[in-house]
């Protein structure tokens, strides 16, 4: 009698297990097109080859639809330091290695770099610390950014551009950027079409891109182009203009990616 109650006590507990893992399921395909905050995250830390560290920051908008604009100030801020390069401007959804918090070489093992952003009425943080398991390298970037296993040798583009400019509305800006890479990761051979599933992502083609994105700044940006195509074997000059809405001083970054590491350039510009 006692492992037939027993066995019935394991029955009824297992139901209520997966009765619950069913309704968490069902909860975490909620899609949210707005109204919701951004998370920071801590990414890891890497050693410069002078010592000091760097501490890597990205963020997740729960939004799906919704850009999200945090000003620095309590609701936007890095401890210790207050701004420390982050940005203001949240595009949707998971946002990797954004930028970097660099400390000295005599920084505290113990002693926390806090990035805190409130929005939409949520207050969240990011800490990070010398943690050993939490240290990076190019192979663990590459990997995080969907790159796959890194090639050996490769390097990040090179990225040159004017680094401030000043325009007076409703005039439109022309901004050109030119990369320069390694050739790597070289092009991998392409799979017998009849092999892909529908299901499959696009391949991107092999080569830099360039993208520009709105970092910081009090108003809407808009980049007639915002990504070029991809170039392999040849550098790259990407020209787009940008028009404004609203007068301030933003903060332009033009991204190049070869597929697997990334290098930015950023521009102040002025608009009157």
């Amino acid at each position: 009698m006692y492992c037939m109650t027993r066995r019935w006590h394991w029955v009824a507990v297992l139901s209520f297990l997966l009765a619950g893992a069913a309704t968490i399921d069902v909860s975490a395909q909620v899609r949210y097109a707005t109204g919701q905050n951004v998370a920071p995250a801590f990414e890891g830390w890497q050693q410069n080859p002078d010592g000091t560290y760097s501490f890597f920051f990205g963020y997740l908008n729960r939004n799906y639809e919704e850009q999200v604009d945090i000003p620095i100030g309590p609701n936007n801020i890095v401890e210790p330091g207050g701004d420390r390069g982050q940005p203001t401007h949240f595009y949707l959804r998971r946002q990797r290695f954004v930028f970097k918090v660099t400390v000295p070489k005599d920084w505290d093992k113990q002693q926390r770099v806090v990035w805190t952003l409130t929005s939409h009425g949520r207050t969240e943080l990011a800490k990070g610390w010398l943690q050993p398991e939490w240290e990076l390298n190019d192979e663990v970037i590459s990997e995080n950014n969907g790159g796959g296993v890194l090639q050996a040798g490769n390097e990040p583009p090179s990225l040159t551009g004017s680094s401030a400019e000043t325009i007076t509305l409703p005039n439109t800006l022309t901004l050109t950027v030119s990369a320069n890479d390694d050739g790597l990761p070289k092009p991998r051979p392409r799979r017998n079409s009849n092999a892909a599933t529908a299901d499959a992502p696009p391949r991107r083609e092999p080569g830099v891109i360039i993208k520009w994105i709105l970092y910081r700044g009090p108003g809407k940006v808009r980049f007639d182009p915002d990504t070029s195509p991809a170039e392999y074997g040849k550098p790259v000059t990407f020209t787009s203009k940008v028009s404004f809405i609203a007068p301030g001083t933003y903060l332009l970054q033009a991204i190049a990616s070869d597929g697997q590491l990334t290098s930015t350039h950023n521009v102040t510009v002025t608009v009157k």
